[in-house]
């Protein structure tokens, strides 16, 4: 029998939830980007609006909680954009293997305790499970060769701009 008649299945996109396992120190962010507003009374979320550009939070997010209550987060690598919540949860989508989610949930995590914008109750921080070394690994040399293929595309399109 030929494949033809066949149902076929790939995976373009995989949507995750996770949690921090943490609250948001909202208070927190407010003390260290000027110009964020917080009013819990009025919405459980902060909001901060540039004039130019206009766009809003850390950088690659955007929160516009009149719109969205949640705050999105457009990561380079791995390529995902992760909902991020008050509550400490989270949804990432755009991943198009399992890996890639908890690499990114882990390089949140770090980033947000990296700017002190997560705290921890107790002496001990909550850690997500280890990710496979084999995996790992195998992301690590699909991401640098896709870095090593792009470098060599820019590198002859600009050797044939000079021709």
């Amino acid at each position: 029998m030929s494949d033809k008649g066949r149902a076929f299945i790939n995976i373009e996109n995989v949507v995750a939830s996770a949690t921090l396992k943490q609250q948001i120190d909202l208070n927190a962010i407010v003390r260290v980007f000027p110009g964020v507003e917080y009013r819990p009374e009025q919405f459980p979320g902060l909001v901060y609006r540039l004039k130019k550009p206009k766009t809003a939070s850390l950088k690659k997010t955007m929160y516009e909680p009149e719109q969205f209550p949640g705050l999105i987060y457009r990561m380079d690598e791995p390529k995902v954009v992760i909902l991020l919540f008050a509550s400490g949860k989270l949804v990432c989508t755009g991943a198009k293997r399992e890996i890639q989610v908890g690499i990114a949930v882990n390089k949140l995590q770090q980033i947000l305790e990296l700017k002190n914008l997560i705290f921890y109750e107790g002496t001990e921080k909550p850690r997500l499970p280890p990710l496979p070394a084999k995996e790992l690994e195998k992301e690590r040399l699909k991401v640098e060769l896709a870095k090593a293929k792009l470098a060599k595309e820019k590198t002859e399109e600009k050797d044939e701009a000079e021709d």
